[in-house]
């Protein structure tokens, strides 16, 4: 990797002539298989963006040029440009750099982005900042992909984008993919414009003439007239919403991308180019199996086997019990739905999509239409089970409030990676649905310790005039194998004590209940009891009366913020009834957590087994 060697930073890009950057992405890439291979990430999307990301620190002044990566999985060739090269390695890992783009971390990250959909908001904002200081040359770039351009965001920022005159590029990067295949009206569109016969020769006529033409300002009047009038006999979306459109253009010819992003840098006002790319480009398996290698695991780079360790009785993961619960159910009532926006695998819905595809629906990344679509269909008799990673929910909240719960309608939020999710860090972890949830009226928020658990609360919430109902599980494996037992109906707001004790009583919700069993065992027998409250809403008062009548001396344990969920709910009630007693509430802290395994974030917010067996042996001392 001769070329990469001698690259720390963009400047030293620039310093290349243009006939050495085929090689470097090249090298690029295969860096990026040879780290991702024994370092997990987000291995497709950023093969998919090498030459685009090249061109775009050679032609642009990074980073007084501010580039925002939208789904900033896109990142790592940015990353490895930008100073981070030693570093990437480590990525994602407890104390290493993050996956995604984070101011805190380089100058060259304009923008944090972890989630989708807000690259052209944040863009703008900085165009029209440039604009206010006078400064017509900073150019802002936002690299929009992996699905992102069907959030409803983007399109609210294309609608004002083309209200301003700022130096604003919108960067399309087209692979037809986000985690699993692109859906909707949109991806149509998009297909048709990069596959028409007529419209690619029309703008591969224009752009031959790009650099014969002069002054380039008419150039660029021929440009929007042929494609207002010959552009598949249709007006074009995105000059309908104020911007030049150009493309598409192949996104892997990275000499033609220094040529055409040299060209836009000089022509002022909101512009649009469409980038045609291939996820997972230049790594064979990752390019015939988008959906496996959008973030694989470990891997041998060299045969492209997936390395990930097969073992007998293993328990599956949350998710995949989800989704077998799902169809069984869906089998039996003919009402349920599947929904969810754009994670079909990432949730296991896919499972239930093999059988039952017509009553399955993936609606791209747009949560907020997830859920009022799942009002609508709630309001025709139909069961909705609109499934959502806990941190993208948040996206969701004023439809969770106005048009499901203040309705008070059957829609089932099966809200995926509940806690510390791991090595996706901050901008990932679930860690404040328990809170944003509770304070909203006629919502009923469980949470299992185990599979089955999660199976039961499946079934229950199936169940007639059970209205909104939320059902929170963590990432990862479960700790049961025989999990799949007959449905059972769980008592809406009623907990369980699961241990007999006489000295500390330690309630907690969903799986963190495992830790305190663990921790409750390193003591002698009956010294602290152990309450599972299963509902966080409505909380199982009877069972807070019995606890706080035997116990002076109580901890409360959630995988979840300390502020507003289970330990406050605990400690409202004490305060309500007039009870008096030391209550320690264990959990997430008051603060963004980085990233790291989920057992290393447990212990460092003071929660794992080890930091519940401290908390009891300092009460009882």
């Amino acid at each position: 990797m001769k070329l990469l060697d001698s690259i720390h930073t963009p400047a030293d890009l620039k310093k290349l002539p243009e006939t050495s950057l085929v090689q470097l992405c090249k090298e690029i890439r295969e860096k990026i298989i040879e780290d991702c291979a024994e370092n997990p990430g987000h291995l497709g999307a950023s093969l998919g963006v090498v030459e685009l990301t090249v061109a775009l620190h050679y032609v642009f002044d990074t980073p007084e040029d501010q580039l925002i990566w939208d789904v900033g999985h896109q990142s790592y060739a940015h990353k490895i440009l930008t100073g981070r090269k030693e570093q990437f390695r480590g990525k994602r890992q407890y104390g290493g750099i993050s996956g995604f783009p984070r101011r805190s971390e380089s100058e060259y990250d304009s923008f944090g982005t972890g989630h989708s959909s807000t690259s052209i908001s944040a863009a703008l904002g900085m165009a029209i900042a440039a604009e206010l200081e006078g400064d017509s040359e900073r150019q802002s770039v936002a690299i929009i992909g992996d699905g992102s351009m069907t959030g409803g965001m983007a399109f609210e920022a294309l609608n004002n984008a083309g209200a301003y005159k700022s130096n604003l590029l919108v960067i399309l990067n087209d692979n037809n993919m986000a985690i699993d295949p692109n859906v909707g009206g949109l991806n149509a569109y998009l297909l048709k414009m990069s596959t028409s016969n007529t419209y690619n020769r029309i703008k591969g006529n224009v752009w031959k003439a790009l650099g014969k033409i002069t002054p380039i300002r008419n150039l660029f009047q021929k440009i929007d007239n042929s494609i207002k009038s010959m552009l598949l006999k249709q007006s074009n979306l995105f000059e309908a919403f104020g911007l030049r459109y150009f493309g598409p253009v192949d996104g892997h010819d990275v000499n033609r991308l220094v040529e055409v992003l040299r060209k836009l840098k000089k022509l002022k006002g909101p512009k649009l180019l469409h980038c045609i790319t291939v996820k997972g480009k230049g790594f064979k398996q990752a390019e015939s199996d988008q959906i496996t290698w959008h973030a694989p695991g470990k891997y041998d780079k060299k045969t492209g086997k997936l390395l990930q360790e097969e073992k007998a009785n293993v328990p599956l993961r949350f998710q995949d019990v989800f989704g077998h619960t799902l169809l069984e159910l869906a089998r039996q009532n003919l009402k349920i739905i599947g929904i969810t926006p754009a994670m079909p695998t990432g949730c296991s819905l896919n499972i239930m999509m093999k059988e039952l595809p017509e009553r399955c629906f993936d609606v791209g990344i747009a949560e907020q239409h997830a859920v009022t679509f799942s009002a609508g269909l709630a309001t025709q008799g139909y069961l909705p089970f609109c499934n959502i990673y806990s941190s993208f929910l948040q996206r969701a909240y004023d439809q969770i409030i106005h048009d499901v719960a203040l309705q008070h309608l059957n829609v089932v939020l099966c809200i995926d990676r509940g806690g510390l999710v791991g090595s996706d860090g901050a901008t990932h972890h679930g860690a404040y649905d328990l809170a944003y949830l509770r304070c909203i009226p006629q919502m009923t928020i469980a949470s299992p310790m185990n599979e089955e658990e999660l199976r039961n609360l499946m079934y229950t919430a199936q169940l007639p005039d059970k209205g909104p109902f939320a059902i929170r599980y963590p990432r990862g494996k479960g700790s049961m194998t025989a999990w799949k037992q007959p449905f059972r109906e769980l008592p809406v707001g009623k907990g369980r004590c699961l241990t007999e004790g006489e000295q500390v009583a330690i309630i907690t919700l969903g799986t963190v209940g495992l830790f305190a069993q663990e921790a409750i065992d390193r003591f002698p027998a009956n010294t602290a009891a152990l309450y599972d409250m299963r509902f966080l809403k409505p909380i199982d008062e009877e069972l807070l009366h019995t606890i706080f009548r035997k116990f002076s001396r109580i901890i409360t344990v959630e995988d979840g913020t300390v502020i507003g969920g289970l330990g406050s709910a605990v400690t409202e009630f004490m305060t309500a009834q007039n009870y008096r007693a030391e209550i320690v509430r264990l959990g997430i802290p008051d603060r963004f957590v980085e990233h790291g395994t989920q057992a290393q974030l447990y212990r460092e917010c003071g929660y794992d087994a080890d930091a519940i067996a401290g908390q009891i042996r300092e009460m009882l001392e």
